[in-house]
This record gives structure tokens, sequence and C-alpha cells, in this order.
């Protein structure tokens, strides 16, 4: 009998230290979930490189919620301390209490916990925009200046959602972090959360980055809906070449125009420019590459993880985080509507030159957005080879979406 006792005393002893003891129904809804979005980034691929980071920290952290805690101080009294540890004194801070001595001994929080620092403290999102800077071409959008427009209507959806969510009960700060979703820009909704409003980092960080991996699937609806087969067959001329000189002196006159004008917005833009100027002036390919692949891979990794880690049950199933997520996808239906539409109208003012299908890669989400209009495209006509005209509008968002944060935080901040 005592054998027996003690057999099924070790089961609920090893049930109580197992993660089954902590869950709850909402952190299997988000199992599955997270389940889901990795068969999308597997099977589908559907911006694997984004999503599946994404829903295994998910996973992770609804099996192990311990993963992401945060590191936590104890109060031992310091005769107990040193009683424990052979007479030696502790290196802590002490306190005293009803005259009684304490060591304050704190605890290692999780893993992911100290990961996610660099999404909290806003650093990751002006590394991941070094790296796109030294992987963008801005050739298209220096041949084509036209693609600025498109790029800055696309960002009209965040200004629209910003309304939106006042109207639904959040501050002003928090509906400005909300709309900025709509640029479907990760980095930048990272940045501008952390600024206006770090409690909704975790929805608000998850919901940007899911819609930018769910790119081809929310856009193409929308962009047959707008548009005729007649003005998605078209087929726009060959781009002007773009000189070096023009090149190199694009990134430095947008970052001063940038830091004089909207300093808020220097940060992301600047790193931007930065990682650009160094893929167009030839002289450093060493640490070109390097921000391109090694610092690039290393902060999607840790900026996936750890925002997915974020999504845990109790936290995510929430009213507010439902209506953050409805509203996320709100935004980013409207600035891909409004890039259609603005493609429509100059469709129509250069008579049936401009593809409006190139409009919707105005959303800040580089390379998806224009490799989108790319398919739908060529699906209409097949001698149809539109990504580099809609890589002008897709850059000329990922500065639009900087901007509208500069925008944001200055006016919210």
């Amino acid at each position: 009998m005592e054998i027996l006792n003690g057999f099924l005393e070790s089961l609920q002893g090893l049930y109580t230290n197992s993660g089954l003891s902590s869950l709850v129904w909402q952190n299997f809804v988000m199992i599955i979930i997270s389940i889901f979005l990795i068969y999308l980034a597997i099977k589908k691929q559907y911006e694997p490189l984004l999503l599946l980071p994404i829903a295994f920290g998910m996973l992770l952290v609804n099996l192990f919620p311990a993963i992401m805690a945060a590191p936590e101080t104890t109060m031992v009294s310091v005769s107990d301390y040193m009683a424990s540890h052979g007479g030696e004194a502790g290196n802590y801070a002490t306190t005293v209490m009803d005259g009684v001595q304490y060591y304050n001994v704190p605890s290692n929080g999780g893993l992911l916990y100290y990961l996610y620092q660099g999404v909290k403290l806003g650093i990751y999102p002006p590394l991941i925009f070094l790296g796109i800077g030294a992987m963008t071409d801005f050739g298209p959008l220096i041949a084509n200046p036209k693609s600025f427009i498109l790029g800055a209507a696309a960002q009209i959806g965040i200004f629209i959602t910003f309304f939106g969510a006042i109207l639904l009960g959040f501050d002003a700060a928090q509906a400005g972090a909300i709309g900025i979703i709509g640029g479907a820009d990760g980095p930048t909704a990272i940045f501008v959360t952390s600024k206006l409003a770090p409690e909704l980092l975790g929805p608000i960080a998850v919901a940007a980055y899911s819609y930018m991996a769910l790119v081809p699937i929310i856009q193409p609806p929308i962009m047959k809906l707008l548009t005729t087969k007649k003005e998605r067959s078209v087929v726009m001329e060959q781009l002007r070449p773009v000189s070096k000189l023009e090149k190199i002196m694009f990134p430095i006159v947008v970052t001063i125009i940038i830091a004089i004008f909207l300093p808020d917005a220097a940060p992301l833009v600047g790193m931007l420019m930065l990682g650009n100027i160094f893929k167009e002036s030839g002289v450093v390919d060493r640490i070109c590459k390097a921000a391109q692949n090694e610092l690039m891979n290393i902060i999607t990794i840790f900026l996936g993880v750890t925002v997915g880690a974020t999504a845990t049950g109790t936290v995510f199933l929430q009213g507010s985080t439902i209506k953050i997520i409805l509203l996320g996808l709100l935004a980013f239906c409207i600035g891909t509507a409004f890039g259609v539409l603005f493609g429509k109208l100059m469709y129509k003012l250069t008579g049936g030159k401009v593809n409006p299908l190139i409009g919707s890669a105005g959303v800040s989400a580089v390379p998806m957005a224009a490799r989108v209009s790319q398919k739908v495209g060529q699906a209409e006509n097949p001698s149809n080879f539109l990504l580099m005209h809609a890589m002008g509008p897709n850059v000329a968002g990922v500065i639009g979406s900087a901007v509208a944060a500069g925008v944001l935080i200055s006016v919210l901040g």
C-alpha cells in the first residue's frame, strides 16, 4: 500500500510540475491556431520566414508560459541564506522588516523574456530596416517618382482606422498604434506601439506580422473587386535606367529631409537609408552582405519568435484584442483598396498606361505585396511583368509608413 501511495504521489508531483496543470482552455485554442499557422507556413508557403517563427513562438508560450516569465525577486532572511550557504554572506540588496534583515534574491526570467526586450525597447525594428535597406533597390521608385503617390495613398488606411479605433473606445495613443497596422509593416508597427501604447504591443505585433504573412490571401480579392480584366491586363512600358549617382544621392537626400522635418521617423528611415547606401556605394560589400544576411536572419528569428510568444491564450483571447485584430485587418484592407483606387486614377490620367494593380503594392510589405501584384497581373495576361513597376510603390510604402509613424509619434507621443 505504501508503494502504491508513493507511486500516486509521484504521479501527482509529475502532473503538478508539468505544463498541463497550468494550462487553461484559452491556451489550447491558441495551440490549435498556432498549428494552423505552421501549416500555412510550410504547406502553403505563406511567407514562412515570418509566419513560421511567429507560429512556433505562439505554440511554445502556450505550452510553456514560463518561457516568457519576467524575473522576480524573493526575500530571504540573511540568517537563513547564510545557513544554507555554509555561512557565506550574499552579494544582494537588503531590506529590513520587523527588525529582521532580508536579502532581495533575484530569479532568472524565461529565455524569450530577455529576447523580447529588443522588441519592447524598439531595438529590433531599426535593425530590420537596416537589412531591408541593404536589400532594396530604389531604382524603380527613382525612375518613376509618381510611385510615391501610390505609396502615400496606401497609408490612408492608417488614418481612417485611427478614427475607427477612437469610436470603439480606444484612447488617441492606442488608436494611433492600432492604425499603423494598416501599413503592413511589422517593424514600424512595433516601433510606434512601443512609443505610444506599450501595453498593446503583443496583439498589435502579432496582427501586423500575421497580416504581412497573409498578404497573398488578403490582397487578391480586393484587387480583383476594384479592377476590370482590361485594367489588370495592362502591360506597362519599361522603366528608364537609373544612374549610380542618383541611387547614391537618394538615401542621402531622403535622410536629410526626414531628419529635419520629421525627426521622430529618423531612426527607421535613417537605418533604412544607411542599409541602402551600403548597397549602392559598392565599397562596403562585406558589411552590406552582413546586413542582408546574418543580421537580418538573426533579428528575424528573434523578432518572429518573441512576437509570437506574446500571444498567450489568456491575454490574446479578450474583447479588446479581437477588436485590435479586426481593426488591423480593416486598416490593411483599406490601405490596399486606396492604393488600387489611386492606381485606377493614374490609369485614367495616363490614358491606360498604368496598371492599377501596382497600387496594391503601396502597402509596405516588401517584397510580398509587389509579388502579389505580379502574380495577379500575370494571371490575366501571361506576358505581363509588373514586378519592377510594383516595386516602386512598394518601397515608397516603406518610406510612407515610416513617415506616418513619425507623424503619429510626433502628434500623439
